[in-house]
Protein backbone atom coordinates (compact mmCIF):
# COMPACT_ATOMS: atom_id res chain seq x y z
CA UNK A 1 0.00 0.00 0.00
CA UNK A 2 0.86 3.61 -1.01
CA UNK A 3 3.47 4.65 2.04
CA UNK A 4 4.32 1.87 3.88
CA UNK A 5 7.41 0.67 4.68
CA UNK A 6 8.39 -3.07 3.95
CA UNK A 7 8.29 -4.15 7.34
CA UNK A 8 4.96 -2.67 7.90
CA UNK A 9 3.13 -4.54 4.99
CA UNK A 10 1.42 -7.74 6.03
CA UNK A 11 -0.65 -10.43 4.12
CA UNK A 12 -4.17 -11.34 5.93
CA UNK A 13 -6.47 -12.82 4.13
CA UNK A 14 -4.92 -11.78 1.08
CA UNK A 15 -5.31 -8.45 1.33
CA UNK A 16 -2.21 -5.64 2.17
CA UNK A 17 -2.39 -3.82 5.08
CA UNK A 18 0.06 -1.30 6.01
CA UNK A 19 -0.24 -1.49 9.70
CA UNK A 20 2.82 0.54 10.72
CA UNK A 21 0.48 3.39 9.53
CA UNK A 22 -2.10 2.05 11.07
CA UNK A 23 -3.82 4.49 13.50
CA UNK A 24 -5.70 2.09 15.72
CA UNK A 25 -4.64 0.86 19.02
CA UNK A 26 -5.56 -2.58 17.56
CA UNK A 27 -4.12 -3.00 13.74
CA UNK A 28 -6.24 -5.28 13.25
CA UNK A 29 -8.83 -2.59 13.27
CA UNK A 30 -7.56 -1.13 10.13
CA UNK A 31 -8.29 -4.42 8.20
CA UNK A 32 -11.65 -3.93 5.98
CA UNK A 33 -14.77 -4.81 7.15
CA UNK A 34 -16.05 -8.11 4.92
CA UNK A 35 -19.02 -9.07 6.54
CA UNK A 36 -22.50 -8.41 5.69
CA UNK A 37 -25.49 -8.27 7.98
CA UNK A 38 -28.87 -9.06 6.48
CA UNK A 39 -30.64 -5.60 7.94
CA UNK A 40 -28.75 -2.06 6.82
CA UNK A 41 -28.46 0.19 9.00
CA UNK A 42 -26.98 3.41 7.04
CA UNK A 43 -25.86 6.38 8.69
CA UNK A 44 -24.35 9.67 7.07
CA UNK A 45 -21.94 11.29 9.55
CA UNK A 46 -21.75 15.31 8.72
CA UNK A 47 -20.41 16.91 11.91
CA UNK A 48 -18.65 16.69 15.61
CA UNK A 49 -18.01 13.45 17.45
CA UNK A 50 -21.64 12.64 17.92
CA UNK A 51 -20.80 9.33 16.32
CA UNK A 52 -19.88 8.35 19.98
CA UNK A 53 -23.35 8.04 20.79
CA UNK A 54 -25.32 6.53 17.69
CA UNK A 55 -26.53 3.13 18.59
CA UNK A 56 -23.96 1.11 17.72
CA UNK A 57 -25.60 -2.04 18.29
CA UNK A 58 -27.29 -1.85 14.63
CA UNK A 59 -25.34 0.62 12.84
CA UNK A 60 -24.15 -0.89 9.58
CA UNK A 61 -22.29 1.76 7.99
CA UNK A 62 -21.05 4.99 8.43
CA UNK A 63 -20.48 7.33 4.96
CA UNK A 64 -18.02 10.46 5.62
CA UNK A 65 -19.84 13.75 4.88
CA UNK A 66 -17.06 15.54 7.10
CA UNK A 67 -13.04 15.44 7.63
CA UNK A 68 -11.39 11.78 7.87
CA UNK A 69 -11.72 11.22 11.67
CA UNK A 70 -9.34 7.87 12.28
CA UNK A 71 -10.53 7.73 15.65
CA UNK A 72 -13.92 7.48 13.98
CA UNK A 73 -12.82 4.81 11.52
CA UNK A 74 -11.39 2.62 14.35
CA UNK A 75 -14.15 2.58 16.22
CA UNK A 76 -16.92 1.64 13.53
CA UNK A 77 -14.13 -1.18 12.42
CA UNK A 78 -14.59 -2.23 16.46
CA UNK A 79 -18.11 -2.50 16.13
CA UNK A 80 -17.88 -4.25 12.76
CA UNK A 81 -19.33 -1.08 10.74
CA UNK A 82 -18.15 -0.19 7.17
CA UNK A 83 -17.15 3.25 6.91
CA UNK A 84 -16.96 4.42 3.29
CA UNK A 85 -16.36 8.24 1.54
CA UNK A 86 -18.20 10.29 -0.24
CA UNK A 87 -17.54 10.65 -3.67
CA UNK A 88 -18.89 13.62 -5.98
CA UNK A 89 -17.42 14.73 -9.55
CA UNK A 90 -19.10 16.42 -12.12
CA UNK A 91 -20.62 14.17 -15.11
CA UNK A 92 -19.19 16.32 -17.87
CA UNK A 93 -15.59 15.51 -16.40
CA UNK A 94 -16.12 11.73 -16.55
CA UNK A 95 -17.64 12.04 -19.99
CA UNK A 96 -14.09 11.13 -21.29
CA UNK A 97 -13.30 7.43 -20.13
CA UNK A 98 -9.42 8.34 -19.52
CA UNK A 99 -10.94 10.40 -17.02
CA UNK A 100 -13.41 8.61 -15.29
CA UNK A 101 -10.86 5.66 -14.85
CA UNK A 102 -8.56 8.51 -13.19
CA UNK A 103 -11.12 9.50 -10.79
CA UNK A 104 -11.46 6.33 -9.85
CA UNK A 105 -7.67 5.26 -9.16
CA UNK A 106 -7.75 8.51 -7.08
CA UNK A 107 -10.68 7.58 -4.60
CA UNK A 108 -9.83 3.82 -4.39
CA UNK A 109 -5.97 5.50 -3.52
CA UNK A 110 -8.12 7.60 -1.04
CA UNK A 111 -10.01 5.06 0.66
CA UNK A 112 -6.97 2.41 1.12
CA UNK A 113 -4.61 5.12 2.56
CA UNK A 114 -7.26 5.65 5.29
CA UNK A 115 -8.12 2.21 5.38
CA UNK A 116 -11.67 2.80 4.41
CA UNK A 117 -14.20 0.48 2.86
CA UNK A 118 -16.22 1.40 0.29
CA UNK A 119 -17.96 4.57 -1.19
CA UNK A 120 -20.59 6.44 -1.33
CA UNK A 121 -21.67 8.22 -4.98
CA UNK A 122 -23.55 11.34 -4.07
CA UNK A 123 -24.29 12.90 -7.48
CA UNK A 124 -27.32 14.93 -7.56
CA UNK A 125 -27.06 16.54 -11.30
CA UNK A 126 -29.33 17.34 -13.81
CA UNK A 127 -28.94 14.06 -16.64
CA UNK A 128 -31.05 14.02 -19.65
CA UNK A 129 -31.93 10.59 -21.07
CA UNK A 130 -29.82 9.25 -24.05
CA UNK A 131 -27.46 12.30 -23.44
CA UNK A 132 -23.20 11.75 -22.63
CA UNK A 133 -23.68 11.78 -19.11
CA UNK A 134 -26.73 9.63 -18.72
CA UNK A 135 -24.42 6.88 -20.25
CA UNK A 136 -21.15 8.10 -18.36
CA UNK A 137 -23.05 8.05 -14.94
CA UNK A 138 -23.90 4.59 -15.77
CA UNK A 139 -20.36 3.35 -16.44
CA UNK A 140 -18.81 5.38 -13.49
CA UNK A 141 -21.29 3.52 -11.05
CA UNK A 142 -19.94 -0.01 -13.12
CA UNK A 143 -16.54 0.91 -12.99
CA UNK A 144 -16.23 2.18 -9.40
CA UNK A 145 -17.98 -0.94 -8.20
CA UNK A 146 -15.65 -3.41 -9.97
CA UNK A 147 -12.37 -1.31 -8.91
CA UNK A 148 -13.43 -1.38 -5.32
CA UNK A 149 -14.41 -4.64 -5.03
CA UNK A 150 -11.04 -5.68 -6.72
CA UNK A 151 -8.64 -3.53 -4.52
CA UNK A 152 -10.86 -3.62 -0.71
CA UNK A 153 -12.24 -7.29 -0.60
CA UNK A 154 -15.79 -6.67 1.05
CA UNK A 155 -15.96 -3.19 -0.09
CA UNK A 156 -19.36 -1.70 -0.69
CA UNK A 157 -20.04 0.79 -3.34
CA UNK A 158 -23.36 2.95 -3.06
CA UNK A 159 -25.47 5.41 -4.64
CA UNK A 160 -28.16 8.24 -3.71
CA UNK A 161 -31.12 8.15 -5.15
CA UNK A 162 -34.57 10.27 -5.57
CA UNK A 163 -36.83 9.63 -3.72
CA UNK A 164 -38.57 8.21 -6.96
CA UNK A 165 -37.02 6.63 -10.26
CA UNK A 166 -39.03 9.13 -12.44
CA UNK A 167 -36.74 11.87 -13.77
CA UNK A 168 -37.15 13.68 -10.33
CA UNK A 169 -35.47 17.17 -10.41
CA UNK A 170 -35.09 16.45 -14.08
CA UNK A 171 -32.55 13.51 -12.63
CA UNK A 172 -32.97 11.53 -15.38
CA UNK A 173 -30.67 8.59 -14.35
CA UNK A 174 -30.76 4.85 -15.75
CA UNK A 175 -31.75 3.43 -11.88
CA UNK A 176 -32.16 0.05 -13.19
CA UNK A 177 -28.90 -0.69 -14.04
CA UNK A 178 -27.56 1.15 -11.58
CA UNK A 179 -29.26 -0.53 -8.96
CA UNK A 180 -27.95 -3.42 -10.20
CA UNK A 181 -24.43 -2.40 -10.98
CA UNK A 182 -24.16 -1.12 -7.16
CA UNK A 183 -24.08 -2.68 -4.35
CA UNK A 184 -27.55 -0.76 -3.03
CA UNK A 185 -29.33 2.48 -3.51
CA UNK A 186 -29.57 5.00 -1.25
CA UNK A 187 -33.27 6.58 -1.52
CA UNK A 188 -33.10 9.92 -0.36
CA UNK A 189 -37.12 9.99 0.38
CA UNK A 190 -37.23 13.45 1.82
CA UNK A 191 -37.33 16.87 0.56
CA UNK A 192 -40.20 15.74 -1.45
CA UNK A 193 -42.75 18.32 -3.52
CA UNK A 194 -46.08 17.78 -1.79
CA UNK A 195 -48.61 16.85 -4.43
CA UNK A 196 -50.87 20.29 -3.87
CA UNK A 197 -47.40 22.34 -4.49
CA UNK A 198 -49.91 24.73 -6.40
CA UNK A 199 -51.91 25.70 -3.90
CA UNK A 200 -48.40 26.93 -1.99
CA UNK A 201 -49.18 25.15 1.24
CA UNK A 202 -46.87 23.86 3.39
CA UNK A 203 -46.43 20.04 4.08
CA UNK A 204 -44.65 17.04 4.52
CA UNK A 205 -41.07 16.77 3.59
CA UNK A 206 -41.89 13.32 2.56
CA UNK A 207 -45.03 12.15 2.85
CA UNK A 208 -46.37 8.42 3.84
CA UNK A 209 -48.20 7.86 0.26
CA UNK A 210 -45.75 9.52 -1.87
CA UNK A 211 -42.45 8.23 -0.14
CA UNK A 212 -43.79 4.76 -0.24
CA UNK A 213 -44.83 5.50 -3.97
CA UNK A 214 -41.57 5.68 -4.91
CA UNK A 215 -40.47 2.29 -3.77
CA UNK A 216 -42.79 0.89 -5.76
CA UNK A 217 -41.88 2.72 -8.74
CA UNK A 218 -38.87 1.27 -8.71
CA UNK A 219 -39.24 -2.12 -8.17
CA UNK A 220 -41.76 -1.50 -10.88
CA UNK A 221 -39.29 -1.00 -13.57
CA UNK A 222 -37.06 -3.69 -11.90
CA UNK A 223 -34.66 -2.92 -9.30
CA UNK A 224 -34.43 -5.49 -6.61
CA UNK A 225 -35.53 -5.11 -3.35
CA UNK A 226 -32.65 -5.66 -1.58
CA UNK A 227 -30.90 -3.17 -3.62
CA UNK A 228 -32.69 -0.41 -2.14
CA UNK A 229 -32.14 1.32 1.58
CA UNK A 230 -34.88 3.81 2.50
CA UNK A 231 -33.66 7.26 3.53
CA UNK A 232 -35.64 8.47 6.15
CA UNK A 233 -35.33 12.53 7.24
CA UNK A 234 -34.21 13.42 10.74
CA UNK A 235 -34.98 17.02 9.97
CA UNK A 236 -37.92 19.35 8.73
CA UNK A 237 -38.69 22.12 6.90
CA UNK A 238 -39.78 26.02 9.40
CA UNK A 239 -42.16 27.37 7.18
CA UNK A 240 -43.39 31.45 7.38
CA UNK A 241 -47.33 31.67 7.19
CA UNK A 242 -48.37 34.43 4.90
CA UNK A 243 -51.69 32.98 5.37
CA UNK A 244 -53.09 30.40 8.10
CA UNK A 245 -56.29 29.31 7.79
CA UNK A 246 -58.72 28.09 10.80
CA UNK A 247 -57.33 24.28 9.57
CA UNK A 248 -54.18 25.07 9.83
CA UNK A 249 -53.43 24.99 6.05
CA UNK A 250 -50.16 27.55 6.14
CA UNK A 251 -49.77 29.33 2.73
CA UNK A 252 -46.04 30.57 1.87
CA UNK A 253 -43.64 31.93 -0.50
CA UNK A 254 -42.78 29.54 -3.43
CA UNK A 255 -39.10 29.24 -4.61
CA UNK A 256 -38.36 27.26 -8.11
CA UNK A 257 -36.69 24.44 -7.63
CA UNK A 258 -36.11 23.25 -11.36
CA UNK A 259 -38.00 23.78 -14.57
CA UNK A 260 -40.79 21.12 -13.28
CA UNK A 261 -41.69 21.94 -10.15
CA UNK A 262 -41.67 24.60 -7.34
CA UNK A 263 -41.01 24.35 -3.73
CA UNK A 264 -42.06 26.58 -0.64
CA UNK A 265 -39.27 28.76 1.07
CA UNK A 266 -38.43 26.54 4.18
CA UNK A 267 -35.77 26.49 6.29
CA UNK A 268 -34.08 23.05 7.59
CA UNK A 269 -33.96 22.68 11.02
CA UNK A 270 -32.48 19.46 12.61
CA UNK A 271 -34.99 17.69 15.16
CA UNK A 272 -33.14 18.56 18.44
CA UNK A 273 -34.27 21.89 17.73
CA UNK A 274 -37.66 21.20 16.39
CA UNK A 275 -38.03 19.04 20.02
CA UNK A 276 -36.68 22.20 21.90
CA UNK A 277 -39.43 24.20 19.90
CA UNK A 278 -42.06 22.35 19.63
CA UNK A 279 -43.73 22.37 23.60
CA UNK A 280 -43.43 25.84 23.82
CA UNK A 281 -45.12 26.37 20.08
CA UNK A 282 -48.74 28.04 19.46
CA UNK A 283 -50.23 24.60 19.05
CA UNK A 284 -47.75 21.52 20.15
CA UNK A 285 -47.85 18.90 18.57
CA UNK A 286 -50.26 18.41 15.64
CA UNK A 287 -50.48 15.35 13.47
CA UNK A 288 -51.59 15.04 9.71
CA UNK A 289 -53.74 12.05 9.00
CA UNK A 290 -53.54 12.05 5.44
CA UNK A 291 -49.53 12.60 5.02
CA UNK A 292 -48.90 11.31 8.42
CA UNK A 293 -46.77 13.33 9.29
CA UNK A 294 -46.33 15.91 12.60
CA UNK A 295 -46.44 19.36 12.74
CA UNK A 296 -46.72 22.65 14.86
CA UNK A 297 -47.31 26.33 14.51
CA UNK A 298 -45.58 28.71 16.47
CA UNK A 299 -45.38 33.44 16.42
CA UNK A 300 -41.34 34.37 15.73
CA UNK A 301 -40.39 37.36 17.60
CA UNK A 302 -41.25 39.99 14.78
CA UNK A 303 -45.15 38.09 14.97
CA UNK A 304 -44.53 36.05 11.98
CA UNK A 305 -46.75 32.71 11.96
CA UNK A 306 -44.58 29.71 11.26
CA UNK A 307 -45.49 26.26 10.98
CA UNK A 308 -42.61 23.07 10.92
CA UNK A 309 -43.29 20.18 9.48
CA UNK A 310 -40.94 17.03 10.27
CA UNK A 311 -40.35 13.56 10.95
CA UNK A 312 -40.56 11.86 14.52
CA UNK A 313 -40.67 8.16 15.85
CA UNK A 314 -44.37 7.86 14.98
CA UNK A 315 -43.73 9.03 11.37
CA UNK A 316 -40.95 6.96 10.97
CA UNK A 317 -42.43 4.12 12.39
CA UNK A 318 -44.88 3.54 9.70
CA UNK A 319 -42.56 4.21 6.96
CA UNK A 320 -39.82 1.94 8.32
CA UNK A 321 -43.05 -0.97 8.65
CA UNK A 322 -42.61 -1.23 4.76
CA UNK A 323 -39.04 -2.09 4.56
CA UNK A 324 -40.06 -5.65 5.82
CA UNK A 325 -43.34 -5.24 3.74
CA UNK A 326 -41.88 -4.32 0.38
CA UNK A 327 -38.41 -6.65 1.28
CA UNK A 328 -36.00 -3.73 1.45
CA UNK A 329 -32.36 -4.28 2.25
CA UNK A 330 -32.61 -1.96 4.97
CA UNK A 331 -33.17 1.91 6.19
CA UNK A 332 -30.44 4.59 7.15
CA UNK A 333 -30.97 8.68 7.96
CA UNK A 334 -29.93 12.27 6.41
CA UNK A 335 -28.59 12.68 9.07
CA UNK A 336 -27.17 11.52 12.11
CA UNK A 337 -25.79 14.77 13.74
CA UNK A 338 -29.14 16.17 14.64
CA UNK A 339 -30.07 14.69 17.55
CA UNK A 340 -29.57 15.77 21.32
CA UNK A 341 -27.25 13.57 22.42
CA UNK A 342 -26.79 15.34 25.72
CA UNK A 343 -26.85 13.75 29.22
CA UNK A 344 -30.15 15.54 29.75
CA UNK A 345 -32.72 12.75 30.63
CA UNK A 346 -36.12 13.72 28.21
CA UNK A 347 -33.44 14.32 24.72
CA UNK A 348 -32.28 11.15 25.70
CA UNK A 349 -35.74 9.43 25.79
CA UNK A 350 -36.32 11.10 22.09
CA UNK A 351 -32.79 10.24 20.46
CA UNK A 352 -33.48 6.27 21.83
CA UNK A 353 -36.71 6.65 19.90
CA UNK A 354 -35.62 8.10 16.65
CA UNK A 355 -33.17 5.08 16.49
CA UNK A 356 -35.72 2.88 17.81
CA UNK A 357 -37.93 3.99 15.25
CA UNK A 358 -35.55 2.76 12.63
CA UNK A 359 -36.15 -0.93 13.38
CA UNK A 360 -39.44 -2.55 11.63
Amino acid sequence: MYGCTLQGLLLFLGVSLCWGDCPCSDPALCQPIQDTRDFEVYVFHVRGKYWKNYDWDHVTTVALFAPFDPELMCFAHSKGARFVLTGNVPLKDIVDPHNRTAWIAEQVKLAKDQYMDGINLDIEEEVSTGSAEYYALTALVEETTEAFHMEIPGSQVTFDATYAPNCVYDRCYNYTAIGDLCDFLFVMSYDEPPENWDLHLAAANAAFNQTIAGYKQFINIGVYPKNLVMGVPWYGYDYICYNLTEDNQCKGKTSFRSAKGVNLEGSQMGYNAIMKQVNDSLTGRLWDKVQKAPFYNYKDTKGNIHQVWYDDPQSISLKAAYVKKLGLRGIGMWQADVLDYSDDPVARQQTAAMWKALLP
